[in-house]
């Protein structure tokens, strides 16, 4: 397949695309907690950097195979596959990012998405002009399709399991596989045939020579590196209106800046504060592991109250924050699902379902539900809390249910 293609332009192919999907996705993975302007901002941002990593690593993929070295470009069909990209990424995204996407939407989503990039291929494809005539394998097409939306639908759903981390790396991961496999696949069916009456093919519209593309190319190299190294910079922890979100409230008659102060001061030798924490990207790597928060901030009519790690029988997901049983009662938390997760001991605590977490050592009862699981939790007013397919088996293995093999002898 990669045969008179030069290996290292086919290797940077390969880390555009995948550097794109990362800081693509990372930006639609903010869009859930945006509001107005700055969620449709970042989903534009979002479908640009995707689209500019689809048709980057197209391109430097063509400057990487061996065509006919009299070949120029059309300008117009080249722009018109950028812009085609870039409208159905943008739809695809805006699908998964919006609400919680079902399983019809996921699929939708990845045929939208896996469209995307096989239609910018091929009108990549059409813009070539020279003394040739191409022609395609139609059972190259058809595979190349597959792996573009297989892989597209497997990028999605890591994406959507959760959106920080390992997770968003190896979506991203997928997604470059996505683009770069359904191109070198769809290249490995492509033969150009000499025509020596289309010589002067495209002359009457706008070209560009391979230099010319090659330049543009490396303008959005730079584009997609900068934006990827951007977007590995963690965000400083937001202030505004910390003391009334949780981290600690303000005294009577102190200002929120001094709140601040004195909560930053606190923390550095008082470990009984919790610090609201966001994901560090590529799951936080070569930065101190987080320390498990011992309490858990609670939102009361007389102000903020705190509850320890070893009351909780779960947490629940509520829009931006989270509801908090005690085994008595459930109160409101200023964290959101994603931040509890964080904050919580994994080693007594696991996430069963999108929108819960439950205390390992308060389940009292387990029962199969459906595809998935109920568990039922422990404490004066027990609860049940919903246990999703994919968590079963992991949430049945923490409990010492999972069958072992036992040697006869």
């Amino acid at each position: 397949m990669f045969v008179g293609h030069n290996p290292y332009l086919v290797a940077l192919s390969v880390v555009i695309a995948i550097a794109g999907g990362y800081t693509g996705f990372g930006l639609a993975a903010r869009v859930r907690t945006a509001q107005g302007v700055n969620r449709r901002k970042l989903l534009a941002w979002a479908a640009g950097f995707l689209a500019i990593g689809i048709w980057t690593m197209h391109f430097v993929g063509m400057l990487a195979a061996p065509i006919p070295d009299d070949t120029t470009y059309l300008v117009l069909p080249t722009i018109i596959s950028f812009l085609i990209c870039a409208l159905v990424v943008g739809i695809s995204l805006f699908f998964v990012s919006i609400g919680e996407p079902s399983e019809g939407r996921v699929t939708v989503s990845a045929l939208l998405l896996g469209v995307g990039i096989v239609s910018m291929h091929y009108v990549g494809i059409h813009g070539l002009a020279g003394a040739f005539h191409i022609e395609h394998q139609h059972s190259m097409i058809m595979l190349a399709a597959l792996i573009a939306v297989g892989t597209a639908y497997g990028g999605l759903r890591i994406f959507l399991a959760r959106q920080v981390g390992t997770r968003l790396a190896l979506s991203a991961v997928a997604f470059g596989i996505a683009v770069s496999g359904m191109h070198y696949t769809a290249m490995y069916g492509m033969r150009f045939q000499p025509a020596l009456e289309l010589a002067h093919h495209g002359a009457d519209g706008f070209v560009a020579s391979p230099q010319a593309l090659a330049l543009v190319v490396s303008l959005l190299c730079f584009l997609i590196a900068a934006g990827f190294l951007l977007f590995l910079i963690p965000e400083s922890r937001p202030h505004d209106g910390l003391a009334l979100s949780g981290a600690i409230p303000a005294a009577p008659g102190q200002d929120a800046a001094t709140a601040i102060a004195v909560e930053d001061a606190a923390s550095d030798h008082d470990t009984t504060i919790p610090l609201r924490r966001r994901p560090l990207p590529l799951a936080g790597l070569g930065q101190p592991r987080p320390v498990p928060s011992p309490r858990i901030p609670l939102e009361g009519a007389d102000g903020v109250h705190f509850i320890d790690m070893a009351d909780i029988r779960s947490v629940t997901a509520n829009t931006h924050y989270s509801m908090v049983h005690d085994g008595s009662r459930e109160r409101m938390s200023p964290w959101s699902i994603s931040e509890a997760e964080a904050n919580l001991d994994p080693a007594f605590f696991m996430r069963v379902h999108r929108s819960h977490i439950i205390a390992i050592s308060h389940v009292a009862f387990v029962r199969k539900e459906g595809e998935g699981a109920v568990v039922e939790l422990d404490g004066p007013v027990r609860h049940l809390v919903p246990v999703s397919r994919a968590r079963t088996a992991e949430l049945r293995a923490r409990l010492g249910l999972t069958r072992r093999n036992v040697d006869p002898a």
